[in-house]
């Protein structure tokens, strides 16, 4: 399932809604090393756009996406300095 998506750290944003899971997984990313790793859990259905889209646009890569449930699943790899 979404053990093949684990990442160097994991944030749960289950239950927030829109902009909160992207501004918090932002706030953990600043503190991971550049190529490391954020699994992000997200149960609001606009985390469906709103991952790729910052992705997009701050350069980090959205190595994965998955959906277990009602839980969206994103792995990204913070962009090099």
């Amino acid at each position: 399932m979404t053990d093949a998506l684990d990442g160097d750290r994991t944030y749960d944003a289950s239950g927030l809604l829109c902009p909160l899971p992207v501004l918090r997984a932002n706030r953990v990313l600043r503190e991971l090393q550049a190529g490391q790793t954020l699994k992000v859990l997200a149960t609001d259905p606009a985390a469906e756009a709103d991952f790729p889209a910052y992705c997009r646009q701050t350069g980090h890569t959205l190595v994965a996406t998955a959906r277990e449930g009602a839980t969206l699943v994103f792995l990204i790899r913070k962009k090099d300095a």
